[in-house]
């Protein structure tokens, strides 16, 4: 997990400030920004979009390792149909 740093924001601006010792070659730049809300919120929702993918790939790996039986390629094929069903809701959820 990244550390993070307090700094102080202006309510007014935005201007953002974090002390530190200066050693006197100081220049400001651009840089952006995200809040800690806002960043551990789109972590959990990446988290959460990782899971349901593995789950789907999971599912999906049991198509790829089915092998009906010798004149039972119809039932096998029937018996995957609800579980195809699923990994699609599953990616379409995502």
């Amino acid at each position: 997990m990244t550390d993070y740093t307090q700094v102080w924001q202006c309510i007014g601006c935005g201007r953002i400030e974090a002390p530190q010792p200066c050693i006197g070659v100081c220049k400001d730049r651009k840089v952006f920004m995200v809040g800690k809300d806002e960043h551990e919120r789109v972590l959990a929702e990446n988290h959460a979009l990782r899971d349901r993918l593995e789950n789907a790939h999971a599912m999906l790996l049991r198509f790829g390792q089915a092998r009906p039986r010798e004149g039972q390629w119809e039932s096998a094929w029937n018996a995957l149909q609800p579980q195809l069903r699923e990994a699609l809701a599953v990616l379409a959820a995502t």
